[in-house]
């Protein structure tokens, strides 16, 4: 019974703290899809590709320099906290001086290969682009590290501003600035070193007056050999998690040139946005994770899990099943009628990305309970065959083929991962409610297809709301939503002035009748 009380006990700090960055993450992801959208439209379709381009292998950069820091750092952080913070204090000083450290030298590295990317992957405006850009990786690191400290503490308001919704309304802004004064297309890369320049000097003072970090940087051997022992895999699981997820673009770019990977990028980001829920989740998912698993109170990992993993594709789903019955109209609302050729490609797209949420935090539940290896090892397997296929795919059906090969990548990392955590601890994300809530949704989805697409934004936002209601209203009917979730969800409608007392009722009602 304690066991069990520890439990909803957790899944309500889950909620309330996936709730504050789910926010700020919905947040910034529609600044991101505005920004998005304005270059996508005030610029040619090769110019949106060359800044798709750019901020790639700005990001796979990124991924090397942090060596896994964003997520050791929390873990480990979380860790010495219980013990001595003084020595918590001391690793995260560490993680700033390696992280920054790794970021000038890939500065250097990127400044020097411009030329070089820029003719391999077809792109002339690259070379000056990559140059212009490439100062960001410092803060950007530099911000990614000060939230895993936080993180590592507990807190999730440095995630909401100084990662989510600073950057990117900074950037819209310098954008709009940009286009009002007519100045060059340099300037868009010039605005997102300042975007991401702008929140990590916020961050960083924050942090040291928080106590977050210490007033002095100190750098302690010991620690750095502790933490990247532990975060070095984090580094090439990322790594290949963005093998993953830029190969199309990149291997799209070298064998068509920028106008596909602008096309292409009318649909990957859109897709890409459906994990969003999850994420969010994750967020304050691993830290509670690890203490169940280290407590050895695996049947609350598992309720934990399986929870997260039912409300992460409840809450997506309203977004899948518009972006996968009506392709044309969510390509329509974002980017435009010259993007809507990709319609075929983000249905594509959109199941592989819904396939993750719907398999839950696999990959996070691996490095909770220690197995960091078996990640890397499913993400190497998946990359190689992303490889594999975007090679195979690319040149015979273009944006489809890559969109294809990414789907069937993810799918394939998701199924090893669960494989693996369901051998090791008996942990699976399928829980009765979920199956339930799964067939319903499959049930609104059919009805989605068979009203069919006409590419009209009214109706395709008309059509989904009316099936979300529907779906909605049928997984209250059949139970899926259980009264300890619906008393969370009261607590964070009241925080917000919604009353679901309604909701409580119906759930103690309905646990009545069965």
């Amino acid at each position: 019974m304690k066991s069990l009380e520890g439990s909803e006990e957790t899944l309500g700090k889950v909620a309330k703290g996936a709730g504050i960055v789910l926010a700020g993450t919905v947040v910034g992801m529609l600044l991101n899809f505005l920004t998005k959208a304005v270059l996508a439209r005030y610029y040619e379709r090769s110019q949106y590709g060359s800044f798709t381009l750019t901020v790639t292998v700005l990001s796979i950069a990124m991924t090397i320099a942090l060596l896994g820091l964003q997520n050791g750092l929390s873990r480990e952080i979380a860790r010495h906290l219980q013990r001595d913070r003084e020595v918590a204090l001391k690793l995260a000083s560490t993680g700033v001086l390696i992280g920054s450290s790794s970021s000038l030298a890939l500065i250097l590295l990127l400044f020097t290969l411009a030329p070089n990317l820029g003719n391999v992957l077809n792109d002339p405006y690259l070379n000056q682009t990559l140059r212009i850009a490439s100062p960001a990786l410092l803060p950007m690191v530099l911000t990614m590290i000060i939230v895993a400290i936080s993180r590592g503490h507990g807190r999730v308001r440095e995630n909401f501003y100084y990662r989510n919704v600073l950057p990117q309304l900074i950037f819209l802004v310098f954008l709009g600035m940009s286009f009002l004064l007519n100045l060059s297309f340099n300037w868009v890369f010039i605005s997102y070193v300042a975007a991401w320049t702008i929140p990590a000097l916020l961050g960083f003072l924050d942090g040291i007056k928080l106590g977050l970090l210490p007033k002095k940087p100190e750098f302690d051997w010991n620690l750095a050999k502790e933490l990247l022992a532990f975060s070095f895999p984090l580094m090439l699981t990322g790594i290949l998690d963005y093998v993953l997820g830029w190969t199309d673009s990149l291997m799209l770019g070298y064998y068509f040139g920028p106008d596909k990977v602008g096309l292409y990028n009318g649909a990957a980001p859109i897709a890409r946005a459906l994990p969003v829920v999850l994420n969010s989740l994750g967020f304050v998912f691993m830290p509670m994770a690890t203490v169940f698993f280290t407590g050895g109170n695996i049947e609350g990992l598992k309720r934990l899990y399986q929870s997260t993993a039912k409300w992460g594709f409840i809450l997506t789903f309203p977004a899948f099943l518009l972006v996968f019955a009506f392709p044309k109209g969510t390509i329509n609302l974002f980017f435009g009628a010259k993007y809507t050729e990709a319609a075929t490609a983000l249905r594509i797209l959109a199941l592989g990305f819904m396939f993750h949420v719907v398999m839950g935090l696999n990959a996070m539940s691996l490095v909770a309970v220690g197995r960091t290896s078996d990640n890397l090892i499913g993400n190497l397997l998946a990359a190689l065959l992303n490889v594999a296929l975007n090679m195979a795919l690319i040149p015979v059906y273009g944006i489809n083929g890559a969109a294809l090969a990414t789907a069937s990548s993810y799918i394939a990392a998701n199924l090893y991962r669960v494989s693996i955590l369901y051998r090791t601890t008996g942990v699976q994300p399928f829980g009765k409610t979920y199956v339930k809530a799964l067939l319903i949704g499959a049930l609104m989805l059919l009805l989605g297809l068979l009203l069919g697409d006409t590419g009209s934004i009214v109706g395709a936002i008309l059509k989904t709301a009316i099936l979300y209601g529907g779906y909605l209203i049928l997984i209250l009917l059949s139970g899926c939503i259980e009264k300890e979730e619906a008393e969370n969800l009261e607590k964070l409608a009241e925080k917000a002035g919604v009353n679901l007392r309604w909701l409580i009722r119906a759930m103690e009602r309905l646990s009545k009748d069965e």
